[in-house]
């Protein structure tokens, strides 16, 4: 099989690989559709994220969609050629967080595409049967792939618990602040107002159904988001740029009693932030680690016609051609979304 393989950082390289077989209780799947992902753009540029370092070649690609093209020994709820949507961490099943149904917070998980992991920017993948969620004839395979960052915004509406009637500000529209927006209104926040840099990206929330948007360049850009919610402030503040700007901008949209969540990962680790603005307001502070237990429901949004995925596509490209998918997705924000490679 064909696998794009990072050579090292900058330096993609189609390898043929030998094909997979399914153990027990795995699935073989012919991947159909990955998008490309931020992280993936900072492994391919950089060659780490933090404590993850890209230390000997690597295939990316985290996002993904494909076909049932085997099954293992045991495997029952999925036959071949069923399509399926893959959720990429793979917890260890037995700690304290799995066992209480957080299994994002295992410190065992096995999470495609960070490093010593291989990912699916590749043909076939052998995956775990019960993190193999099968799609409606309805949802295609480009929007199975965008099932991962779709959970993203769900786990973060559930987590601050969102619910008709409660205003809400989402801080980036990049790929994830453009699902959590989709997520916010789909649990029945109102309004819900979009703030980002780029024309082009806040077009987009606004096709997507954002309320209000809002160029956080502009030297009125609170006043205007507490025009926009009421005056008061927002109930629920979700940040989705990592930006320390928008970082710091929080406590000022949030209003007393409101929630602010952390979704985007900043660049630093340390970031100056208004803790006596927080207790005055008595705001609730959560952060947001990948997702869990909403698989599912995504798919479900999607099928049910309540999140539009298929406008944040906008870009294809084949897997010999992945390094110029990641090329793009990293130089062109202001006129790419969600790039996909389809193998």
């Amino acid at each position: 099989m064909k696998a794009a393989v990072l050579e090292r950082p900058g330096v993609i390289k189609i390898e043929e690989l030998d094909k997979p077989s399914p153990g027990p209780g795995e699935i073989l799947v012919r991947v159909k559709s990955v998008g490309v992902c931020g992280s993936d753009i900072h492994y391919y540029r950089h060659g780490r994220i933090g404590a993850y370092v890209v230390e000997k070649p690597i295939i990316l690609g985290h996002e993904s969609s494909g076909e049932v093209a085997e099954v293992g020994e045991g495997v029952n709820s999925l036959r071949v050629g069923d399509r399926v949507s893959l959720e990429p961490g793979i917890p260890c099943r037995k700690c304290v967080f799995c066992k209480t149904g957080r299994y994002n917070l295992c410190p065992d998980v096995v999470f495609m595409a960070t490093p010593p992991v291989d990912g699916a920017f590749v043909e076939y993948v052998t995956f775990p049967e019960d993190f193999a969620f099968k799609l409606p004839d309805n949802v295609s395979f480009d929007e199975g792939a965008l099932i991962e960052p779709l959970a993203v915004g769900v786990y973060a509406s559930e987590r601050a618990g969102v619910k008709p009637g409660l205003s809400a500000v989402v801080l980036g529209a990049g790929p994830i602040g453009l699902v959590t927006l989709q997520a916010a209104k789909a649990y029945g926040a109102s309004p819900v107002v979009v703030l980002d840099i780029s024309d082009f990206r806040l077009n987009m929330a606004r096709k997507l159904g954002a309320d209000f948007v809002i160029d956080s360049r502009d030297t009125q850009a609170l006043e205007k988001v507490l025009d926009a919610v009421g005056g008061g402030g927002a109930d629920l503040v979700f940040e989705a740029a990592g930006a320390v700007p928008t970082i710091q901008m929080t406590t000022k949209i949030a209003k007393r009693g409101g929630k602010v969540v952390f979704i985007g990962l900043s660049a630093k680790d340390m970031v100056d932030y208004n803790v006596v603005e927080v207790s005055g307001k008595e705001l609730d502070v959560l952060g947001i680690f990948r997702y869990a237990n909403v698989y599912r429901k995504a798919i479900d949004m999607v099928s049910a016609g309540k999140i539009d995925l298929k406008s944040m596509i906008t870009h294809h490209f084949p897997l010999e051609r992945t390094q110029d998918a990641l090329d793009l997705a990293d130089t062109k924000k202001n006129e790419a979304i969600k790039v996909i490679v389809n193998p």
